[in-house]
């Protein structure tokens, strides 16, 4: 149940690296809000601070400056209580197990976190159109079948946020094209839970997806990356590959291009 405003606040958030020789700003004051059930994109130039922002939210770097909240909380709390799912660029499967073995292996390490309304590992394969590929091991998947494997994993304990950097970054650019509407139907149909869709914030360096999935995008400048816009996506849903032809669209894409070069790496 939301108690916070927000699903995700930043306020000031700086993040400096000290493990250099000298130390390295990656974010500099980044502000910006998260609402509930919104698939928010954060694009930039290489090495603005686009993967550390979502491992701060993540909870899995510490002691940022600045205020980071996570439905009111503590990242640390919402990811001790299973709440956030996080997908990489590499979907790190496990070799030796089957799709339907790593989509359980969550459920197997924490026995206790699984939520009552969680879909159990066989709904989450069904949503993600791998059921019949149950049986099969990684290294006979495609690209976007392991990472289609990587999604449902996150979704095992039903958090209500999803991280996902770059998750789509490895693949041919068919089959990126072709995953990036097939997350927006698993987002649509809520995760395959019932409490609705879930929050996302999604890192890419591509606009096209940047446009394609979501509600708003926010372009950060180069290092040390701050908010240089917020953009809300204002094209109906639900959206298929033909809207990356129209005007509006095409207007998003000159506006981020713009931005982007006013900010290069």
């Amino acid at each position: 149940m939301a108690n916070a405003r927000h699903h995700v606040s930043l306020r000031g958030l700086t993040h400096v690296f000290h493990d250099g020789q000298r130390p390295l700003t990656a974010l500099a004051d980044v502000t910006l809000d998260v609402a509930w059930g919104q698939f928010l994109t954060v694009i930039g130039p290489s090495g603005c601070g686009k993967s550390t922002l979502l491992r701060i939210v993540a909870g899995l770097l510490r002691r940022p400056r600045g205020e980071v909240l996570v439905d009111g909380g503590a990242p640390a709390a919402a990811q001790r209580a299973r709440d956030i799912g996080l997908v990489a660029q590499d979907p790190a499967l496990l070799p030796w197990r089957t799709v339907l073995g790593n989509v359980r292996l969550p459920l197997e390490i924490d026995r206790g976190a699984r939520t009552r309304f969680a879909p159990s590992p066989e709904q989450l394969l069904e949503l993600t159109g791998l059921s019949e590929f149950r049986s099969y091991y990684p290294h006979q998947l495609s690209g976007g079948m392991q990472q289609r494997v990587a999604i449902a994993r996150a979704l095992a304990f039903d958090p209500s946020l999803l991280l996902m950097d770059e998750p789509f970054g490895a693949l041919d650019e068919i089959t990126r094209a072709t995953m990036r509407y097939e997350l927006l139907r698993i987002w649509s149909a809520g995760g395959g839970a019932p409490a609705g869709r879930k929050t996302v914030m999604f890192v890419t360096h591509s606009i096209p997806e940047a446009i394609a999935l979501s509600d708003r995008v926010v372009v950060l400048s180069a290092r040390p990356g701050t908010v240089r816009a917020a953009i809300d996506i204002e094209l109906p849903r639900p959206r298929t590959q033909e809207i990356e032809r129209t005007a509006p669209f095409l207007d998003y894409a000159d506006l981020m291009r713009s931005l982007l070069k006013e900010a290069p790496a």
